[in-house]
């Protein structure tokens, strides 16, 4: 093979080794994480705590539970808040005190915006930077609640990295923490901070340093300043979880279940149509979840069939009989099951048709490849015969 030919063939081997990466660049691409836009609102003086609640088209909501998540204060931009929220969260509610005053749904388009609510029923939308500076990065933060004597007034948060120092704020007694109801108060702080330290008065009154993981966690402290912490919310009722029971119909596929608390709209699952049901006894699907839970939706094929919303005693195990979308019985004992009730199931592709484009792509590629490879082994043949 002469030098021409082992170029070629150099070329080629190299061509098909990076063709063959593509598909890890893509994974890897995908599991980087959402990206974020920044929503920057600016509310009456009478609403406090301005919190924001988002969603896409299909539902999915951005966080748990109403009123949604706080909005930091702006430093530089006085009366602004901002908040950063999932790319595709395009449906917004702005609230505050506690949820009782808000707006309108607000569409958005894509990218960060201004929201200006004169009133709740009078809302500026632009997409054009009404702050000065630069916008604030994303970083990623858990929160803290702190429960303190009534003696603690402006109760704060100093918060660092041990042993390294690092500190979350500019400087003593650190950040304000925000009213929560009912004796709490809460912060964000970064999810490198692993210590703590919640002060009042100023900050002549404080804890000794508590040490934490980067998780959610309430913290109660004593007026002598003794504190304990708990990663569990020790205002949730403590309701043993329960077991929903389900028989689908057979050209529902892959049946699924959402589960959540009315009214204050508290998800178990983060994303549409929730969890997929698994296998139990005697034909049915089941799935365990928290006893809190008084409200159910049975769905399948990716939840583009559903029930409607399906109210259930909290704290009691469930049956549900789903006969097609608009017809369901719900029970607290096994009822007795007439399988006539299910439809024929939905004949599956052959698994020779279910090829992913991406898959398709690479062999068409690959086979390009490989013919180029050939015809150049023959040309330099040719070559070499004359």
């Amino acid at each position: 093979m002469n030098k021409l030919a082992k170029r070629i063939l150099a070329l080629v081997t190299m061509l098909i080794m990076t063709i063959m990466l593509i598909p890890s660049v893509v994974s890897a691409t995908e599991v980087t994480g959402e990206e974020k836009k920044v929503i920057y609102v600016q509310v009456p003086s009478d609403w406090e705590g301005p919190c924001i609640w988002a969603w896409d088209d299909a539902g999915n909501n951005a966080f748990e539970a109403w009123p949604g998540e706080a909005a930091e204060p702006d430093a530089a931009n006085e009366g602004w808040f901002y908040i950063h929220v999932p790319d595709w969260a395009n449906h917004v509610i702005v609230n505050a005190n506690e949820g009782s005053v808000q707006t309108d749904e607000q569409i958005l388009d894509d990218g960060n915006v201004w929201i200006t609510v004169n009133a709740a029923d009078d809302v500026a939308v632009s997409y054009e930077q009404k702050t000065t500076g630069e916008i604030p990065e994303y970083v990623e933060t858990f929160v803290v609640h702190a429960q303190v004597d009534s003696s603690w007034e402006n109760p704060c948060i100093w918060a660092w990295s041990a042993p390294d120092g690092t500190n979350a704020f500019e400087s003593w007694p650190g950040y304000t923490l925000s009213k929560d109801g009912d004796g709490w108060y809460s912060a964000k702080v970064p999810t490198w901070v692993n210590s703590v330290i919640i002060n009042g008065n100023e900050g002549t009154v404080q804890t000794k340093d508590i040490s934490i993981d980067a998780a959610e966690v309430w913290i109660t402290v004593n007026a002598d300043g003794t504190s304990d912490f708990s990663y569990v919310d020790p205002n949730q009722e403590s309701v043993p979880d329960i077991t929903v029971h389900v028989i689908a119909p057979n050209d529902w596929d892959t049946p699924c279940l959402w589960a959540w608390s009315a009214p204050d709209g508290t998800n178990v699952y983060s994303t549409w149509p929730g969890e997929a049901l698994k296998e139990g006894e005697n034909g049915w699907l089941v799935m365990d979840i928290p006893g809190w839970v008084n409200s159910i939706i049975v769905n399948g094929n990716e939840g583009s069939v559903q029930t409607a919303d399906i109210s259930i005693d909290t704290g009691k195990d469930v049956w549900v009989v789903v006969t097609d979308a608009e017809n369901y019985t719900v029970t607290y004992e096994e009822p007795e099951v007439n399988s006539e009730i299910e439809t024929e199931p939905i004949a599956e592709e052959p698994e020779t048709e279910k090829v992913s484009n991406g898959n398709t792509i690479l062999i068409v590629i690959i086979v390009i490849v490989v013919i180029v490879l050939v015809a150049a082994v023959i040309i330099v043949g040719i070559k070499r015969k004359k």
